[in-house]
């Protein structure tokens, strides 16, 4: 799942759409619009398009304190919540260009997360189909799934009369009909405004300012991100930070920034409604407010997610160290990992048992391969060892996190993918067609030590053709043991180059990793052994040269090795391995400081 903030102004002479006339309407905050589509038979909801919508304030506020609030009609504060690759970015693109300044897959796992949260809050929602140019697209699918997952998420009535819009981001068109999109995204525009509540604001109230996000400069130091719920923020202006539970503080505003067009533009004041930056207090956390220093009050506080995944992270010893990197020591390693904790308050990183070691915690192996990416595109050039969840002790019971994973397979390959679930602890909670392609659509609620290497067991059953997601559920009771990797590895007993009579005779025992000419180390893992546990082999042998000339050359014919990624080496690695991770490759090697049990 990703997220992209957005804060739309209204032109100062456009003129607001009229809501239809038989919708009504509390105030100034808009209404519903009556859906272009029908909902599945199978699914009843006794919501009226008729009904009056919730007003949806920015923050909690009592009800004696309603007379004294506005709205700001010129603002609308969206975020745009989708999953991986479903084309927000582009949309987004389109959407600024023409103000000047998917639909194949439908909802996945990780979108459930931050729409459940938007539903709890009362907030509205506008559906984008977006992609509807794909030959692919199944546009009626997509809704009707949404609707579900609207159901399942208890949106309220009026939620669940959401206004949908289909669009192809790429070539900047939207409509209320798939079949009848406009030459630009002005329906888009229209929605947002049309069903897209005002900020409701107390203009002339003390000032409060919730912080909902935080970023980190070499420069400014930690910098504050929320909407201002309540008064106006100066810059130089002198505040306090607190929470409903915990004693103030007082700080001062270094500098001021409101967004414009996603570049963040200095500014001396901000009003009540606006997203801001706020420069100036390096100790601010997610979840604190930013009030008046003499009359301002806390609002109800953020809680961040606890990490459920941990890795260990350490200094590059293998001997190809220093070749390819920047930063190889452990006090460039360490400086970066805390650094990484100003601007990821979900990761927590501790010292390991020597002083070359790192545990690194994020909220599953995603969280962290993403940190690990970006590191070695810094220039780091360091050693991970393979991730292990985070139990809890509850009452004495030991509890582990659990997962929703959805697995989309064709038919043929169903029965596989199911037995592979089972092994892993995991149970079907429901099952569906999900296409005219033939393809079910699984949801398994699988411990998340069972996920690690799945993917790549998954898709070597299906052939390639099953799409797995997943997203945090609970934690729950300790599954038992799970199964590990059947197959053991490759490992080269020497260093060297590669050669291809030497790959001639180990691509026999499994498959391999290196090519020929590749330069390999004494314990790196060459390839995957057909057989359990491990084999140590010579993939840097040469021929022996005789005095004997052939007649016939002898043609070597060597398979394609395989190319695993960042995020394939980490699912394969065991206890006992590691990933050596540089900018311009990945490795992986036995781990010298652990001996396996035979």
């Amino acid at each position: 799942m990703q997220m992209q903030a957005l804060t739309l102004r209204a032109a100062p002479a456009a003129r607001r759409p009229e809501p239809p006339a038989s919708s009504s309407h509390l105030g100034a905050a808009p209404c519903l619009v009556r859906l272009p589509r029908r909902r599945p038979r199978s699914l009843r909801a006794s919501a009226s398009l008729d009904q009056e919508v919730k007003e949806v304030a920015g923050a909690p506020a009592p009800s004696a304190e309603k007379s004294s609030q506005a709205t700001r009609r010129d603002v609308r504060n969206i975020a745009i919540v989708a999953h991986v690759d479903h084309g927000k970015t582009t949309l987004v693109d389109s959407m600024l260009r023409q103000a000047k300044v998917d639909s194949v897959e439908g909802p996945m796992p990780q979108t459930r997360f931050v729409l459940k949260k938007a539903l709890e809050f009362g907030h509205a929602v506008v559906v984008v189909v977006n992609k509807i140019d794909r030959p692919t697209a199944r546009p009626e699918f997509v809704v009707n799934s949404t609707f579900e997952l609207f159901i399942e998420l208890n949106a309220s009535d009026e939620q669940c009369d959401f206004q949908t819009v289909y669009a192809s981001g790429i070539k900047g068109k939207a409509g209320l009909s798939p079949d009848d999109l406009s030459d630009d995204l002005g329906p888009l525009f229209e929605a947002v405004l049309r069903c897209i509540p005002e900020p409701r604001i107390e203009k002339d109230g003390a000032m409060q300012m919730l912080v909902s996000n935080t970023e980190y400069d070499e420069h400014k130091g930690r910098i504050a991100i929320g909407r201002l719920h309540a008064g106006e923020l100066q810059r130089g202006m002198e505040v306090k930070v607190c929470t409903p539970d915990d004693a103030c503080r007082v700080g001062k505003i270094s500098e001021l920034f409101v967004y414009q067009n996603f570049s963040r533009v200095p500014v001396e004041t901000v009003s009540a409604g606006d997203i801001c930056a706020v420069c100036g207090m390096n100790d601010i956390m997610i979840g604190e407010t930013i009030a008046d220093k003499v009359s301002g009050t806390p609002l109800p506080t953020i809680k961040v997610e606890e990490p459920t995944v941990r890795m260990s992270f350490s200094i590059n010893t293998s001997p190809f160290v220093g070749r390819e990197g920047k930063y190889v020591t452990s006090r460039n390693l360490r400086d970066r990992l805390y650094r990484e904790l100003e601007r990821n308050l979900a990761m927590k990183v501790e010292d390991g048992e020597t002083a070359d070691t790192f545990l690194v915690s994020g909220r599953g192996t995603l969280h962290l391969t993403i940190l690990i990416e970006n590191m070695r595109r810094e220039g780091y050039e360091f050693m991970i060892g393979p991730p292990k969840v985070i139990n809890k002790t509850v009452d004495g019971k030991t509890l582990e996190p659990y997962e929703i994973a959805a697995v989309e397979v064709p038919e043929e390959y169903m029965g596989a993918v199911v037995e592979l679930l089972g092994k892993r602890r995991g149970i079907m909670v429901d099952m569906e067609a999900s296409g005219p392609e033939g393809t079910t659509l699984l949801k398994y609620k699988i411990p998340t030590r069972g996920l690690i290497g799945l993917r790549n067991a998954i898709l070597t059953a299906s052939r390639g053709r099953a799409i797995l997601n997943t997203i945090f559920d609970s934690y729950g009771p300790w599954a038992g043991d799970l199964s590990s990797r059947d197959q053991g590895s490759l490992v080269a007993f020497e260093d060297g180059s590669t050669t291809s009579y030497a790959l001639l005779n180990a691509q026999e025992r499994g498959l391999m990793f290196v090519s020929p000419g590749q330069d390999v180390y004494k314990g790196q893992i060459a390839g995957i052994h057909q057989r359990p546990g491990d084999l140590s082999l010579n993939v840097c042998k040469k021929k022996a040269a005789t005095n004997v000339r052939s007649n016939k050359e002898t043609t070597v014919v060597l398979d394609e090795p395989l190319s695993y990624s960042l995020d394939d080496c980490i699912e394969y690695i065991q206890e006992d391995e590691l990933v050596e991770v540089t900018p311009t490759s990945i490795r992986m090697c036995k781990n010298p400081k652990i001996v396996k049990k035979k």
